[in-house]
Order: C-alpha cells, then sequence, then structure tokens
C-alpha cells in the first residue's frame, strides 16, 4: 500500500480551547508512526507552544478550509486520502462533499454529529457506547437517514492521547498516600478561554487545607487574576504558564482540579485522583456521566461556582467541602484513581487508525 495521506482539520485559539487540536496532534502522532504523511489544516491564534508541537513533529500547519468546495478543493489540491473533521463551526455539508469526491473522512463528535455524513464517526467521551448504537453501528443523529455506510467508534475506549501522556501511564494504579500538605495542580485547557482558574483557586483556598497549588494559567489576565488570591495558613499559590511538561505535573500530584473536557481522558489515563468542573454546555453529558460512574469528583457546573447570591455561595461551599474531603483522604483519592485508570488504556489512537487503515484496504481492494 502507498504512503497514505492524511489531513486533519481543526482550530485553536484563546475562544476555541485547544481541545480539538490537541486530539488531532494524538492522531497525528499514530498516522505517522504508521508511515503516513500528515497535514494539519486550521487556525491557531496566539498559542506559541501549540504550533512548536506540530513543527517539532515535522507537521505542516496550512490555513484551514471552512465550506464544502474549500474542504473538497484542498483534499485534491494536497492529494489526501483521508481528512479529519474535529470542528463545531465547519459547514455540515463538508463531510458528504469529500465522501463524494472519494476522501474517506472521519467526523469526531461530541454527542452530536451537526448532520455530517462520514465514513467514520469517532464519540471519544466515556458512556457514549451506551448509547444504543454501539460501535461499528450505522449513525442515525440528526438530519441524517435512517441507514448510512458510516461506522461509529464509541467510548473512552477510542480517547485520543498524546505520546507524551501514553509514556507517562503508570504500569500499575498508584497507591493511596497519606500526606500533610498535598500537591494540588489546577488546570482548564489550554487557554482557560472561560476563565475557571481564578474561580477554583478561591474555591481550593476556601477549603482551609493546607496545599500546595500549582495553576496553569493560560493568559496573562488570568494570571493577574490568580496572582490577586490570598492564600491561608499553609498554603501556596504558584502559577505557571502551559506547558509541555504537563503529563509530569499530573502525575506528580495528589489531587488534580480541571474542566471536563478532552483532558479528563487524560487523567484517567495517567491514573490521576481528580475532582472535575463542566465549564461549557457541551461537557455536561459526559461530565455527567464520569462523576456517575466514579472516575472523578464532582464539583460542579462554572456558572453555579460563579453566580451571585446565596445559591452561588452555596455552590462553592459545596464544592470546597467536597475539595476537603479529598484532600483529607488518600482513600477517596485512591479509589478516584483506581477506576480511572481502568477506564482509559492508552491504547485509543490506535484503535482509531486500525479502523481507518482497515477501511482505506477495504476500499482499493476491487470488487
Amino acid at each position: 500500500m502507498r504512503t497514505l495521506r492524511v489531513g486533519l482539520r481543526c482550530d485553536a485559539g484563546p475562544r476555541r480551547g485547544v481541545g480539538h487540536l490537541v486530539r488531532c496532534l494524538a492522531l497525528a502522532e499514530e498516522f505517522l508512526a504508521r508511515g503516513a504523511d500528515v497535514t494539519v489544516f486550521g487556525t491557531v491564534e496566539r498559542l506559541d507552544w501549540a504550533t512548536a508541537e506540530l513543527a517539532a513533529r515535522g507537521i505542516p500547519l496550512l490555513p484551514g478550509p471552512d465550506s464544502a468546495a474549500e474542504l473538497v478543493a484542498a483534499a485534491r489540491r494536497h492529494h489526501l486520502d483521508v481528512l479529519v473533521l474535529d470542528s463545531y463551526e465547519l459547514d455540515p455539508a463538508g463531510a458528504g462533499a469529500l465522501r463524494a469526491a472519494g476522501v474517506y473522512t472521519l467526523a469526531i463528535i461530541d454527542g452530536d454529529s451537526r448532520g455530517q455524513v462520514a465514513d467514520l464517526y469517532l464519540d471519544q467521551n466515556f458512556g457514549a457506547e451506551l448509547s444504543g448504537l454501539g460501535s461499528g453501528a450505522a449513525l442515525p443523529g440528526p438530519g441524517f437517514a435512517a441507514e448510512l455506510p458510516g461506522r461509529l467508534l464509541a467510548g473512552s475506549a477510542y480517547a485520543l492521547l498524546r505520546d507524551s501522556v501514553v509514556s507517562a501511564r503508570p504500569p500499575v494504579v498508584p497507591p493511596a498516600t497519606a500526606v500533610s500538605r498535598p500537591r494540588v495542580l489546577a488546570f482548564f485547557g489550554g487557554t482557560d478561554a472561560v476563565g475557571a482558574a481564578p474561580v477554583l483557586t478561591r474555591v481550593l483556598m476556601a477549603t482551609g487545607h493546607p496545599m500546595d497549588l500549582t495553576v496553569i494559567v493560560g493568559r496573562p489576565e488570568i494570571e493577574a487574576e490568580v496572582d490577586d488570591v490570598a492564600p491561608g495558613r499553609g498554603q501556596t499559590i504558584r502559577p505557571v504558564p502551559p506547558t509541555t511538561s504537563l503529563p509530569a505535573l499530573i502525575t506528580e500530584a495528589d489531587l488534580v482540579v480541571s474542566a471536563a473536557g478532552t483532558s479528563t481522558w487524560e487523567l484517567c489515563c495517567l491514573g490521576a485522583p481528580s475532582a472535575l468542573v463542566c465549564v461549557v454546555d457541551n461537557q455536561h453529558e459526559s461530565y455527567t456521566r464520569v462523576v456517575r460512574h466514579g472516575l472523578a469528583a464532582g464539583l460542579g457546573e462554572l456558572p453555579e461556582l460563579t453566580a451571585g447570591g446565596v445559591a452561588g455561595r452555596a455552590a462553592r461551599a459545596t464544592a470546597a467541602r467536597t475539595l476537603h474531603g479529598l484532600l483529607s483522604s488518600p482513600q477517596r483519592r485512591a479509589t478516584l484513581a483506581a477506576r480511572a485508570w481502568a477506564t482509559v488504556d492508552g491504547q485509543g489512537r490506535a484503535r482509531v487508525v486500525d479502523a481507518v487503515f482497515d477501511a482505506v484496504r477495504a476500499a482499493a481492494v476491487p470488487g
């Protein structure tokens, strides 16, 4: 089989966040390891570390086509065999147009297919396979006909994780450790587009529990707000910029506080005891499932934690109590870590790329 030419269409920036780019980067690493030629199409705004990650792997970053016609033109110009679409903003008709042009199309979705007609769909969220469709089933979805050729790969068995995460996965579940000053890591995506870090820093300090807190600050204005938070007795706060050493920081922490986005699967793979916040609406279903099944503790939804009046104070107090319980109980942390570690094994991207290669090979066989 000749060298497969793969394109990945995604965007990242202060408003969009980096989740789409991070999971496409994980897929790109796997395609590269299989000998494919890989190009990323899209806009990466004000994220030097992200563009450096692409450059370090020799992955070209080209402007992103948006319309169906532009996607087809780009695929033809670059002689693509496969195009991965990971965006909530692209024209949904693009997937069908690519298929009609003979380009194998993988649409990465989060519960809602947006009417895309792709060859393969990936929903890596925990519990997505419980929808009744199951891996390999036809995907009806909004705007779909009753039966489609597209397959659905669903659930955390297909979680897309980068090399740096998979290589840091511990061989066994991290043991319970009693510490008087837990090391806490807080991060909320590559840019913290919704400004969660200052809110959760204040909630963590409100626990009154001693801790050494490291906060990833995605933007200067976020860092300024975190700097304004006064630690209590036995508490320290250390803001740091986004770093490629995040997997190491996660494995070194006694507790991680994060948004319920794509980083959830990184935390699970690394066996990190975690407390999650639902920061945007499209995280709600996945957040609810993960918390219900005990893979992480739940701190509520960001709008509740930022609300004024009695309701806001009550939500913040509840979150602080949850965090205090985790900080003071190594057994609670160990229980979360064990369930999380057993749920995501780090092989998801290999399973996805296997499915792509199998389909492309099958299509190349006459008859």
